[in-house]
């Protein structure tokens, strides 16, 4: 079986995707090793094992899939259930989460395992949104692992690269539903962007840019603005922008209609958030994606890093955007501050882009960057775990939760080796 691009095939030996909790529990009695497989939008080997990849899809524990507490605005979550099928059942009951991801096909124990996402100055990523998990240990102990109840060792069991168990239930907090607009500038001057920078990325509820590097000017602006925060009007960034008349893609020359309305018209946020609807699949999977976070103090400097390296870059990629996502407090989140985001969308030529990612990471990683966990890159495993002060307590913790290690295949592995 490969993953979702195809640029990986996996060396599980079986998928099990059991209906019921009992069922997941015969197949972790079964010896052997383990691995949760979410919907294999990773790019690299982190779901990978040599025994038994287990999806949990199809998993019915006799509870809503998206089961909300009107009391405290929580909602309990089925972990294969997709953003966008999450989105919808909440909208129809009044609320929304505070960030979604450019896909909404993603599964949110996936998405929340490898810290995925989370756009705008003040929204932190999608794994900041939970507040309890239930989990089943390889032994086929059911644990339920909450903020409140468990502050020592929850914001390591958050982030947690499949290394405690099987989750199967995610808590979430949520928000009152909102409404968002969506407009697009284009031909953004890199002077604006490097002037600034803080100002134009707050001047919306999220903002991301798209550039090749090898362009004279940022290609296209995203701005998402709350309404009627924002009077429903267009956001006022810091210079004078020129807005696109027509819908637009990410990537330049393709048909945007598998993206969310833009052209300013006000919608619920779960149709806006995203860069592209649930119905629609934005592409066939031929690409390779890496992705590096640090520091927003540092956007400036890693933003000019990267346009020096254009000549080697832009000739493998399909686009690049950059947003920025606020801070949290978990173990393995690559945001200990509020930070940048920078994401490439690479064409499927491997060998080149493996070739060009230490170029990258020497321009970068000076600057406090670490590498999305669930896509490519370059750096040692001993040198990314010494990017993670609370690394030594993960392992522990992982340790605790697995003590035979049988969930420890591809990436993780090599990691916690």
């Amino acid at each position: 079986m490969q993953n979702w691009a195809g640029n990986l095939q996996y060396a599980a030996q079986a998928l099990a995707r059991p209906a019921t909790l009992d069922e997941l529990a015969e197949v972790l009695a079964a010896a052997g090793p383990v691995r949760p497989l979410g919907s294999r939008h990773s790019f690299n080997d982190i779901a990978d094992t040599t025994g038994t990849q287990i999806q949990v899809d199809r998993l019915d524990d006799g509870r809503p899939a998206a089961d909300l507490d009107p009391e405290t605005g929580v909602v309990s979550v089925n972990a294969g259930l997709r953003y966008g099928e999450l989105s919808r059942a909440l909208q129809l009951q009044g609320r929304a989460l505070g960030s979604l991801a450019s896909l909404p096909h993603i599964s949110v124990a996936g998405a929340v395992a490898t810290a995925t996402h989370g756009s705008g100055n003040d929204n932190p990523s999608l794994a900041s949104a939970v507040v309890g998990l239930e989990i089943m240990t390889t032994a086929g102990e059911l644990r339920r692992v909450t903020r409140e109840d468990d502050p020592e060792v929850f914001p390591g069991a958050v982030v947690s690269l499949g290394a405690l168990g099987i989750v199967t239930r995610v808590e979430l907090t949520t928000v009152p539903t909102f409404d968002v607009r969506q407009d697009v500038a284009v031909d953004v001057p890199w002077d604006t962007v490097l002037g600034s920078f803080d100002a134009l990325t707050g001047a919306a509820y999220s903002v991301s840019l798209f550039t090749s590097w090898d362009e004279p000017t940022v290609r296209h602006a995203l701005f998402k603005s709350l309404v009627p925060a924002g009077a429903g009007e267009r956001p006022a960034p810091v210079a004078d922008l020129s807005w696109a008349s027509v819908p637009v893609h990410p990537l330049p020359g393709v048909d945007p209609a598998a993206c969310t309305e833009q052209l300013g018209a006000a919608g619920p946020w779960h149709e806006r958030l995203s860069h592209f609807r649930l119905e629609f699949t934005p592409s066939s999977g031929a690409e390779l994606q890496t992705e590096y976070l640090l520091p927003r103090r540092h956007a400036v400097a890693a933003i000019e890093g990267v346009r020096r390296l254009a000549p080697q870059v832009a000739p493998l990629l399909q686009t690049c955007e950059i947003r920025t996502v606020a801070a949290d407090d978990l173990w393995l989140s690559p945001f200990p501050e509020d930070s940048v985001a920078l994401h490439f969308t690479w064409h499927q030529r491997y060998t080149e882009v493996a070739a060009v990612l230490p170029a990258l990471e020497d321009a970068l990683l000076p600057l406090g960057a670490r590498p999305h966990w669930g896509k490519l890159f370059a750096i040692d495993p001993v040198d990314l775990r010494g990017l993670y002060p609370r690394f030594g307590d993960f392992r522990a913790l992982a340790e605790r939760f697995d003590p035979g290690a049988r969930l420890q295949g591809g990436y993780l592995a090599r990691l916690l080796s």
